[in-house]
């Protein structure tokens, strides 16, 4: 059978906090109803997440990385387009995990499900003290970017209100992924909507001016010196970044309603919507600046409104900010989903397996990511880990799609709602491995400290979770630690629960 019966010990929790949240499975409250995370995300708010948390800083950065490292306009779109394609075929995996393991945790589940407790620890780890602060600091600091810098042109934005700025972005997220489930909800749909205008906002200028025969940029597209081929990774490691959170969903499975229908339907529609924005926007791109102002600009986005449209070049900033906004919302919305599950499953101390027993949120997770997010903001911190926390990523998700497979050969038998084929699972985990492996060559430094970064975390593993296994005098040491750190831990959160 599958892993999902691998057992723990779990931290014992005080009485006092049993009486501000409790466990998702047996607790009920005063209404007899049980205390859990409910089936609330339909078709249209499923999309919307998606959407909303792939289309963020990424599209209006991304161009100028991809370009650079691919040499020139015509392969940098075929890098889109291929990594478009690439994204829809590890969706579409995803997809077959998510309706296979119905609960909520992404790669965290699929990893435990198929490959065993290590791996899934190991990206537990890595996401949570590395790729997932870092990403949202960088999304916060764009968000800041563009909110500030419209006041200051042409002279340079104060770091540090930039900062605070992107600061006050990460605490509004945090507040409305801790109030309400639907607020969030109907929060990343509105932002959706917004972004989704800003989008067409640059893409319609772009093919005007290509009707108009605006087409001088794309001659000689694919002229490019093969001595700068091989840092073609780097070209897909930014796209990728663009069309990073294609996943998210499977953190939430838990409450996708009918997930054997949505989830693949969502998916589908969303990557594909997500892939014809993504080449439209770069051929508008194209079709106004030349190659060689796209590596100049450092806000692509704005440099495009500058040329296209005087008139309403303010509001550029503002949609990019707003943007930005909606891609932290939704990767605070799914993310911590998955440190619940890793807590629920003893990998993670069990406070944070708790649901506030009013509003059904899993609000020691969304937490835990705050005080990582700001310090990276106060810290700028972020940008090394940045570099290579593609890297780790990648190779984590191409484990669980060769998880996927593993266990699609040892149970035949297993009900599979939704079944990708072969040649897509087989073909998407070749590539992705196959991009890990150039990247080593390519980028050697960064890559190496991302290994580095997640091997830290198999100490800590044997330390904590398989403690069991140390000398007995190491284990009393390490529960003691564990014991108390995690004390602490649940006084603070008993403190702002009891506010809430």
């Amino acid at each position: 059978m599958p892993y999902s019966n691998y057992t723990f010990p779990l931290l014992l929790v005080t009485q006092s906090l049993e009486t501000i949240t409790h466990s998702h499975k047996i607790i009920q409250n005063r209404d007899d109803e049980v205390v859990c995370l409910r089936r609330q995300i339909g078709l249209l708010p499923a999309v919307s997440f998606i959407i909303g948390t792939v289309v963020g800083s990424g599209i209006f950065i991304a161009p100028k990385g991809v370009l650079m490292n691919s040499g020139s306009v015509g392969l940098s779109l075929l890098v889109w387009v291929l990594c478009g394609v690439l994204s829809l075929f590890g969706a579409l995996c995803y997809a077959e995990l998510g309706t296979t393991f119905t609960k909520s945790g992404g790669h965290y589940t699929y990893l435990l499900e198929t490959l065993g407790p290590l791996p899934a620890f190991l990206r537990l780890w890595v996401e949570f003290l590395f790729i997932r602060p870092a990403v949202a600091s960088y999304v916060s600091l764009a968000f800041g970017r563009y909110v500030v810098e419209p006041f200051f042109t042409p002279c340079a934005a104060p770091t540090v209100l930039i900062r605070l700025v992107g600061i006050l972005g990460v605490t509004f997220v945090v507040a409305v992924n801790c109030w309400s489930v639907n607020m969030a909800s109907r929060t990343q749909v509105t932002l959706t909507f917004i972004k989704m205008f800003a989008l067409v906002l640059i893409i319609v200028p772009g093919v005007i001016a290509l009707a108009k025969g605006r087409t001088e940029n794309f001659q000689n597209g694919f002229e490019v010196d093969l001595l700068t081929l091989d840092k073609l990774p780097l070209a897909f490691y930014s796209g990728l970044y663009a069309y990073g959170g294609w996943f998210y969903l499977n953190f939430i499975t838990e409450e996708v309603i009918n997930p054997n229908r949505n989830m693949p339907l969502a998916i589908i529609l969303s990557i594909v919507a997500v892939t014809v924005f993504y080449v439209l926007i770069n051929v508008a791109y194209y079709t106004m600046m030349t190659p060689a102002e796209v590596l100049l600009s450092d806000a692509v986005a704005v440099t495009f409104a500058n040329r296209a449209f005087q008139g309403l070049a303010p509001v550029i900033p503002i949609l990019v900010a707003i943007s930005c906004l909606g891609a932290l919302n939704g990767g605070f919305f799914g993310a911590p989903r998955m440190l619940f599950v890793g807590a629920r499953e003893g990998h993670w101390p069990a406070i944070f397996s708790m649901i506030h027993i009013r509003r059904h949120t899993p609000l020691p997770a969304v937490l835990l990511l705050y005080p990582l997010v700001v310090f990276m903001l106060v810290t700028g911190e972020i940008y090394q880990l940045l570099n290579f926390a593609s890297f780790s990523r990648w190779f984590f998700i191409a484990l669980a799609t060769l998880g996927m497979l593993i266990h699609r050969y040892r149970f035949p038998l297993h009900p599979r709602p939704f079944k990708v084929p072969l040649v897509i699972g087989i073909t998407f985990t070749v590539v992705s491995f196959f991009i890990v492996g150039l990247s080593l060559y390519s980028d050697p430094w960064n890559t190496g400290q991302s290994c580095a970064l997640t091997l830290t975390g198999v100490p800590v593993y044997y330390m904590t979770v398989y403690r069991f296994r140390l000398p007995r005098r190491c284990r009393r040491i390490f529960g003691k630690l564990y014991q108390y750190s995690s004390s602490e831990c649940i006084n603070m959160i008993v403190f702002i629960m009891g506010l809430n």
